[in-house]
């Protein structure tokens, strides 16, 4: 196992009612800004849940998050936040929210232009509002760590940043504000969650057992019930395991002492930019043909994760290695989500123009031995079509 640091300073508070505690959390003076995407948390009842137990304190609201929270939305929210004195933000939503609002929160400390915070990828961040969460959709673990990803719409950038001063105060997980959300959210999100614990997972070993099983059983457990949660739609069992594996997913603990990958995700990142398509989306797209073309290299992890999560025991190790693939990618079609290229109206034609975006936000080194160059990159597209 590697040397490692592991700091997280986010209370989670989980379960039915507890956005009644933002009455108690949020300092009783605090001027908050309450961040939010579309109508759905006024429609479900949850923005009036949330403003209740605010109680008397001075509350604005900044409305219209994207998807993939765009820089050019979020600076009219850094705007609002400098106009109105504001001193505490709460972001009410999934992770586009949360990860614009860490985003805000640094910008508004920022002196320069803050666009160089995504530049530099937080390492110039000294400071940052203090601000909470009350997470809506589960995927992106953005509740209970201290990275963002942004996108320069006029630039077709997605990038990400981090920095220790975005770690929200607090997070409040009720697993019954997902109820309402739609079946391709859901999907979205357990595939989300599940290629984030790939990518710490399915490198080398480093004798990591502690990570290595505890990553498999957030593996078992969103294979386990993903499936359920779109047929369940109120089972609240299934909700809350899905909810605190997506946390569990990105909260550094299964990342310590351990190589990581993140090329599917780099790559993915630029799908999305250029083309819309959505997060988890892409993730399904790239993930099958990374693993695939770096077989060799992550020959020893793969023969583990055949074997102790989709319990594939029979044939040789090459042979438990492309059924462990295939049934990666048979359970994103059973979340109904589609893993070619050509599902989404791309073709050979396209491939140029993200490996050019590639070169351009400098993702010519990924994974977790910085081996895929832009020709690896290009193949892997290629086998993705």
């Amino acid at each position: 196992m590697n040397n490692f640091e592991l700091y997280n300073p986010t209370k989670l508070c989980f379960g039915k009612g507890q956005i009644a505690q933002l009455n108690t959390l949020v300092p009783e003076n605090a001027k908050v800004l309450v961040l939010f995407g579309g109508g759905s948390i006024k429609r479900n009842g949850t923005l009036d849940e949330v403003t209740a137990a605010l109680g008397d304190r001075k509350v604005s609201f900044f409305e219209g998050i994207e998807a993939n929270p765009s820089y050019e939305t979020m600076l009219r929210a850094v705007t609002q936040v400098k106009d109105e004195n504001i001193d505490f933000l709460l972001a009410v939503g999934g992770g586009s929210v949360i990860d614009g609002t860490k985003f805000v929160a640094a910008a508004a400390k920022f002196d320069s232009e803050p666009w160089d915070i995504l530049l530099k990828m937080g390492a110039n961040v000294s400071a940052a509002l203090p601000f909470g969460t009350v997470l809506t959709l589960p995927a992106t673990g953005s509740e209970m760590n201290s990275g963002s990803v942004i996108t320069k719409k006029a630039e077709n950038a997605k990038l990400f940043f981090g920095s220790v001063f975005v770690y929200p105060q607090f997070s409040i997980l009720d697993p019954t504000k997902t109820y309402s959300l739609p079946e391709k959210q859901i999907a979205n999100g357990v595939v989300d969650a599940f290629v984030h614990t790939i990518e710490q997972y399915l490198t080398y070993p480093v004798n990591a057992a502690v990570q290595d099983r505890f990553a498999e059983g957030l593996l078992l457990t969103l294979i386990e019930q993903g499936p359920r949660a779109l047929i369940e739609k109120e089972n609240y069992d299934v909700r809350a395991n899905i909810m605190f594996s997506a946390t569990m997913a990105l909260n550094g603990l299964i990342g310590v002492g351990v190589p990581q990958d993140w090329s599917t995700h780099m790559i993915g990142h630029e799908l999305t930019a250029l083309f819309g398509i959505d997060h988890a989306q892409t993730l399904a797209i790239v993930l099958p043909s990374v693993l695939r073309e770096k077989e060799a290299q992550k020959h020893e992890k793969l023969v583990q994760y055949a074997e102790r999560v989709w319990n594939i025991i029979d044939g040789d190790n090459a042979t438990k290695t492309a059924q462990a693939i295939a049934k990666t990618e048979e359970f994103f079609h059973t979340m109904g989500i589609k893993t070619k290229l050509s599902d989404y109206g791309l073709s050979e034609s396209d491939i140029a123009n993200i490996i050019k975006q590639l070169e351009a936000h400098e993702r010519t080194a990924l994974g977790e031995h910085q081996d895929i160059d832009l020709a690896t990159s290009a193949r892997i597209l290629r086998n993705s079509l």
